[in-house]
């Protein structure tokens, strides 16, 4: 506990910053006085989030809890980073339209590892108490699984709106899916949180452990929500950021652990105007700080490249260090800022022609791991984003033949094929 820092600002000062880009909050009233003791008393809250090790990566997307539990960590307060490796098992079916497929517990630990290695990329080691889940939900037995489910009717489960809508289309749902909200609403009980954080799509879930509480007469946590991080095609269109969500699946993401160039190189080509939504979510900067900087862009004394290069070096010493987000900066610089680029530089790639006389330009993408598939290469292609030699690429259905070729797509991706 550290009650200089739980005092370093006012309760209305880290109610701003702490809340900032959030979606849902139960309640304003509840929050305000929780900080108003915890500044009064010395005593820190308890902010929990929960991270079920579905998947071994994550991107910065998973990221945007991080960053809101770092600013409580910074403010003092007790951040638990709970693995849900207990719920893994289960499956959060929050978005789904099918059942998850079960993971093994070999799985679940393999991939719990991975994420105690990226999340302290932004959350402070020192700082943050890790739990499992399955401290207290292996313990429960089936006579507390049974009395836990009695706590909540099908009824109100069925409001849920993944449920409802796969209800009403005659789409499964297996009974222990319905379990998952309950034991994550568990989760805080055991913990005595007096705040939950999660993304928009985990209201429901949230909302459930909030109930719990108050049945165990026990001051009900505050939730907070946060938005599902755009990926980096989104746009500004009538006045909101829009696309879709990050995703490696959709190749719009940058992962916390990939290269220090390539998330260099992958921030600084987003648009200005997402940029300053992964400002507002992401950066350590504080609100008064992003406030000037957008009014000495507005004004042009700061030019909004400058302002990119800022985030994107902050992110890369983030998940990297400082000299690694330096070298990228220049190799950024050199490669497409100054327009160098040149053969040097890129990777070479040899692919045969297998006796024909040419490829279809979309197999030669994807052979030589520019795009994700040929699918995605006829789509860059119709989007204007594919060059062979410098030139654009209109035709998704035109060929090379033998030769050597610099084909490049978009503006973070080449290479020197040789066709044979």
């Amino acid at each position: 506990m550290n009650p200089d820092a739980l005092r370093k600002a006012t309760p209305e000062e880290q109610f701003e910053e702490v809340t900032r880009g959030t979606v849902d909050l139960h309640s304003p009233e509840d929050l305000k006085k929780k900080l108003r003791y915890s500044y009064e008393s010395g005593k820190p809250l308890v902010i929990k989030a929960g991270f079920d090790p579905s998947r071994p990566d994550l991107h910065l997307g998973h990221s945007l809890l991080l960053t809101r539990m770092r600013r409580f960590q910074d403010f003092g307060h007790t951040v638990v980073f709970l693995i849900g490796d207990f719920t893994a098992l289960i499956g959060d079916p929050t978005g789904r339209n099918a059942t998850r497929p079960a993971l093994t517990r070999d799985e679940v630990k393999a991939n719990a590892e991975t994420y105690k290695q990226q999340v302290f990329k932004v959350l402070d080691p020192e700082k943050t108490t890790v739990r499992f889940n399955s401290e207290w939900l292996d313990k429960l037995g089936t006579e507390g699984m049974i009395r836990l489910a009695s706590r909540y009717s099908l009824q109100r489960m069925l409001e849920r709106d993944d449920f409802k809508k796969r209800f009403r289309d005659n789409i499964s749902i297996a009974i222990h899916e319905m379990l998952y909200p309950l034991l994550q609403g568990y989760d805080s009980v055991a913990l005595k949180s007096d705040v939950e954080l999660g993304a928009t799509d985990q209201l429901f879930n949230l909302l459930v452990g909030r109930q719990l509480m108050r049945e165990e007469n026990m001051a009900p946590q505050v939730i907070m929500t946060g938005p599902i991080l755009e990926g980096l095609s989104a746009k500004l269109i009538d006045g909101k950021i829009v696309g879709d969500k990050m995703s490696k699946s959709l190749d719009n993401y940058v992962g916390v652990s990939e290269a220090s160039d390539a998330m260099f190189g992958k921030l600084m080509s987003i648009t200005d105007d997402l940029m300053w939504r992964y400002y507002q979510l992401l950066s350590a900067k504080t609100l008064k700080e992003l406030a000037e900087l957008q009014a000495k862009v507005a004004s042009g004394e700061v030019h909004p490249k400058t302002a990119k290069l800022g985030f994107a070096r902050e992110m890369t010493e983030r998940f990297h260090d400082a000299e690694a987000a330096r070298k990228a900066e220049e190799d950024f610089e050199k490669r497409f800022a100054k327009k160098e680029l040149t053969a040097e530089d890129l990777p070479q790639v040899e692919l045969s022609l297998a006796g024909a006389a040419s490829l279809p330009v979309t197999k030669v993408l994807a052979e030589a791991k520019l795009v994700a598939s040929a699918t995605e290469g006829r789509k860059m292609i119709t989007q204007g984003g594919v060059r062979v030699n410098g030139e654009k690429v209109a035709d998704p259905k035109a060929d090379l033949g033998a030769g050597e070729y610099t084909v490049q797509v978009g503006k973070l991706k080449a290479a020197r094929v040789k066709l044979a």
